[in-house]
């Protein structure tokens, strides 16, 4: 029996590029039209970070919390476990990470003027809007088809980048929320990189960004609102 030192990461993928591939295109047949669902969503988070209403910052973790538990289900549960024998535990993560943020939902204050220095507000803009609008696209930048777009709310590394974002535009740090989009975006990162997916430097690039956010200044903010 070999040492497990010697395994390397491709060791443990059962799958291949067009597999994965195809899992996307399958998956976004299968649950059609919830698209017309997150998609919205989508589009209404960023109206709430842009506009910023009292009641806004709760709205939008709720939306979260809601696209995260989604992804658990009929993503990681539905769908991955088809092909990764460890997207039980994904899923099971996933919906810890709703869970969190339902609670942050209840207890977020009102979303400040300034919720954070402008560079980190560009960060989080950078992250947010691009996860919502153009990560469909990503698959057909690619040559891929259409049908195997990803998106907000219906997949994991659209959901993550779009959640770091946000968090970096919220009025609360709330560090505990943190930890599985990280998480998520190094091994979903790891994962695209061993199948020779270029997306995976997307992936990295937004933990990077999104840690240069948080680890930076921000404004005192109120805690109730």
């Amino acid at each position: 029996m070999s040492e497990w030192w010697t395994y390397r990461l491709e060791d443990f993928l059962m799958f291949s590029p067009a597999t994965y591939q195809r899992m996307f295109a399958l998956y976004n047949a299968q649950v059609w039209p919830a698209q017309w669902v997150a998609l919205p969503l989508g589009l209404w988070l960023l109206w709430l970070a842009a506009q910023r209403p009292a009641w806004g910052a709760r709205m939008a973790c709720t939306i979260l919390a809601l696209a995260w538990a989604c992804t658990a289900w009929a993503f990681h549960a539905q769908r991955y476990a088809s092909v990764h024998t460890a997207a039980p535990w994904f899923a099971a993560a996933f919906m810890a990470q709703a869970l969190l943020l339902a609670g942050a939902a209840r207890t977020t204050g009102a979303w400040p003027r300034r919720a954070s220095p402008a560079w980190a507000r560009g960060i989080g803009w950078g992250l947010l809007a691009p996860a919502v609008l153009l990560w469909p696209a990503v698959a057909m930048l690619l040559g891929r088809p259409w049908q195997q777009a990803a998106l907000f709310g219906l997949t994991p590394d659209a959901t993550a980048v779009a959640t770091l974002g946000l968090l970096l535009l919220l009025p609360a740090r709330a560090p505990w929320l943190w930890a599985l989009p990280l998480l998520w975006c190094a091994i979903s990162a790891a994962t695209l990189w061993t199948l020779a997916m270029p997306e995976w430097w997307l992936l990295a690039m937004a933990a990077a960004l999104a840690l240069t956010g948080a680890m930076g200044p921000r404004c005192r903010m109120p805690t109730h609102g």
